[in-house]
């Protein structure tokens, strides 16, 4: 993964993705958020004192899933997905090797609150949407817009790896 630049790591940066109808819109987002991701070097893997790098896979695996839920969620209940935004805060500089943390918001037209749902039968679809985020995102909500609302997301970034990096 490039390197995160300090400009980057001072600033932190927003990217948006319209989004339009409810069909096909999952893998669309999830693929802008890893290619945001890639680009920023979040969460740090590779970087001097970065996290290791099980628990850079793992973030942006949770980042995924969470990105996943949220766009599904809204193309289920909310009549589509109407924009994507993904932003990385600035990093700590109190914290070498540390990115920031993320937001995730995930827009539609439905001015309706998330409501969680029992699951299902074990190994059936439907009722986790909000189970996840309320495992992997540090803390959700919801943010009325207009006739609709954003429901986001934050995601912490790994703590990096105390442990300095031996020569071989």
């Amino acid at each position: 993964m490039p390197a995160v630049t300090d400009a980057l790591r001072s600033a932190g940066q927003t990217r948006r993705l319209g989004l339009y109808g409810r069909s096909g819109q999952t893998g669309r987002c999830r693929d802008f958020c890893r290619a945001a991701l890639a680009d920023w070097g979040w969460p740090g893997c590779g970087e001097p004192g970065g996290p290791a790098d099980e628990d850079c896979a793992a973030a942006v695996e949770d980042v995924l899933l969470l990105v996943s839920e949220a766009v599904t969620n809204a193309s289920l209940h909310g009549g589509g997905p109407t924009e994507l935004a993904i932003t990385l805060a600035p990093a700590d500089p109190r914290r070498p090797g540390a990115s920031g943390d993320l937001r995730i918001e995930v827009s539609d037209a439905s001015p309706d609150l998330p409501v969680e749902r029992p699951p299902g039968p074990p190994g059936r679809p439907g009722g986790h949407g909000l189970m996840v985020l309320n495992r992997l995102a540090r803390a959700w909500g919801v943010t009325p817009r207009g006739t609709g609302k954003s429901v986001w997301m934050e995601v912490a970034a790994p703590v990096p790896d105390p442990s300095p990096a031996t020569g071989g």
